[in-house]
């Protein structure tokens, strides 16, 4: 194939331009802010989660206390009725005593429930403040995503105005280049991991950084300029500084 220098000089701009878009997009694929928002988001989802269960969890405690106040509640009345009865002194001796028996086995009772429930109000406490600090670091979290979120934002903003310009010029370059040259440098780019033109500085091809040897050089010294030249090593278009 033939094409004129000032072509496959566009060539390697056009290459250029490619591996710029390259580094553009793996920059904005591999943007610290992203893996540091997964990280915390992962940390967000776990705090949530504890505290959603400590909520449960509370619920669960509240309708123990609600049951244990209810036994309270109960065995006051019971007191309450029997001290009334004694108080009013009706009944024989015998139920007076029985009464006054029943009274210290209440009054046990009572003090064992209170008891219960007071460990149950604790434990009500100590679920309230996990519940507090989950929620706090959940909030801290939060913060910090959004101010990454928004950090990630603005670099890919600026990342996209740079990939917009890079794609127009490339795009203007492609517009004035051989056609035929730019299908060949299009098809060895695709099979090649991007490289599909590089420059031959010295003896070394710029695409695949082998030596070329000196027979092949003296080769490729004795072309005319508009021959388009490949590299014997990696395939690419060899563009020669003429």
């Amino acid at each position: 194939m033939k094409a004129t220098l000032s072509d496959q000089r566009a060539i390697l701009d056009i290459q250029n331009f490619d591996f710029t878009q390259a580094t553009l997009n793996n920059k904005a694929t591999n943007l610290p802010e992203i893996a540091a928002i997964h990280s915390l988001t992962i940390k967000a989802n776990n705090a949530r989660d504890l505290r959603i269960a400590a909520e449960t969890e509370l619920s669960d405690v509240k309708r123990e206390l609600s049951r244990a106040e209810g036994d309270v509640e109960q065995i006051v009345t019971r007191i309450n009725r029997d001290e009334t009865r004694l108080g009013s002194g009706t009944g024989t001796p015998k139920e007076l005593e029985q009464l006054q028996h029943e009274l210290i086995s209440l009054g046990a009772r009572r003090a064992e429930l209170e008891e219960i429930e007071l460990e149950i109000m604790m434990r009500i406490d100590v679920i309230k403040e996990r519940i507090a600090e989950q929620a706090e670091q959940e909030s801290s979290l939060a913060a910090e995503i959004t101010e990454l979120e928004i950090k990630k934002a603005n670099e890919m903003a600026v990342i996209s105005a740079e990939l917009e310009t890079t794609t127009k010029e490339r795009a203007s370059v492609v517009a004035s280049t051989n056609p035929e040259l730019v299908a060949l440098y299009e098809k060895i780019r695709a099979s090649n991991n991007g490289t599909g033109a590089a420059a031959l500085v010295g003896n070394q091809c710029k695409g695949c950084h082998l030596t070329i040897n000196t027979i092949e050089l003296q080769r490729i010294a004795g072309l005319a300029e508009d021959e388009v030249v490949r590299c014997e090593e990696c395939r690419c278009i060899l563009v020669r500084d003429l």
